[in-house]
């Protein structure tokens, strides 16, 4: 009887050692994992993509990337669980995108600022625009916000004071002075491109006109300051961004091996942000 006793007593601890082990590497591979999927927008990010997997690779970080051609799938995605974070946006499309739609996500790093530009075809200056021009801007409201804010800064309308700062989006019906009447035609921000033939000028993100050809430097009449605060980002879920993959990625992202890539393959059109 005390033979079995000892039997059993040691295939009962044996048990015990294999389920305990289980558990640590269930545990280990929730929160240690070394593969996860991000969103990003069709442009200059895939290039930078490229690098920084190659970067996060030594960590031990795969990163299998998603490309997304509008700015409203990337987040749908990832607060659905299809994607593990995203890169595409800066924070007042985020913050309007979670007031807006109820999402748990938050930004976690930096990544790059790509200045807006007033695009045009048809015309080189700002004093070239006729009275009643027609002139696209993006229909969403953070980046209609920052359409509004740079066609101010060019001196051609001006806005209700208040508006346009502090999280106050401004709209075409916040425009007080409009001297040449412009004709402001609302679009989706992957329209615009296609739309500037016909149109006297268009605020195109930087992505989306890169996507198209269009030059920062030679196509534009306006650009927005560098350095404002339209920042890019990483963003995650709430209930993933403690998680170790996280500073990873973000390490990943903000290396000086990235920062070198994007200051040489820009030429200033984009800059780090980090």
């Amino acid at each position: 009887m005390q033979h079995w006793k000892r039997i059993l007593a040691s295939t009962l601890c044996v048990a015990l050692g294999v389920a305990a082990n289980i558990g640590t590497a269930a545990a280990q591979t929730a929160d240690g994992k070394t593969k996860i999927k991000i969103g990003i927008s069709a442009g200059n990010q895939e290039q930078i993509f490229d690098v920084v997997k190659k970067v996060a690779a030594r960590d031990g970080l795969t990163i299998d990337v998603v490309v997304f051609n509008d700015y409203l799938q990337p987040n749908e995605a990832l607060a659905s669980g299809d994607l593990d974070a995203n890169a595409f946006q800066h924070k007042p499309f985020l913050d309007s995108q979670i007031k807006a739609r109820g999402y748990k996500i938050v930004p976690v790093g930096l990544t790059i600022t790509a200045p807006l530009g007033i695009y045009s075809k048809k015309y080189h200056r700002l004093d070239e625009l006729p009275e009643g021009a027609r002139v696209g801007i993006q229909n969403d409201p953070s980046n209609g916000n920052r359409a509004l804010l740079l066609l101010q800064k060019a001196g051609l309308i001006k806005l209700k004071a208040g508006v346009g700062q502090a999280g106050v989006n401004a709209t075409p019906l916040d425009i007080t002075e409009n001297p040449r009447k412009l004709k402001l035609i609302e679009l989706d921000a992957a329209q615009l491109p296609r739309a500037l033939p016909d149109l006297a000028a268009a605020s195109i993100n930087n992505d989306y006109a890169y996507q198209a050809g269009l030059s920062l430097q030679k196509d534009t009449i306006v650009i927005e300051d560098a350095r404002g605060p339209y920042a890019n980002l990483i963003a995650t879920r709430v209930d993933s961004k403690d998680q170790a993959w996280v500073s990873k990625l973000v390490k990943a992202y903000q290396s000086d091996e990235v920062r070198t890539f994007i200051n040489g393959r820009f030429n200033g059109s984009i800059i780090p942000a980090f």
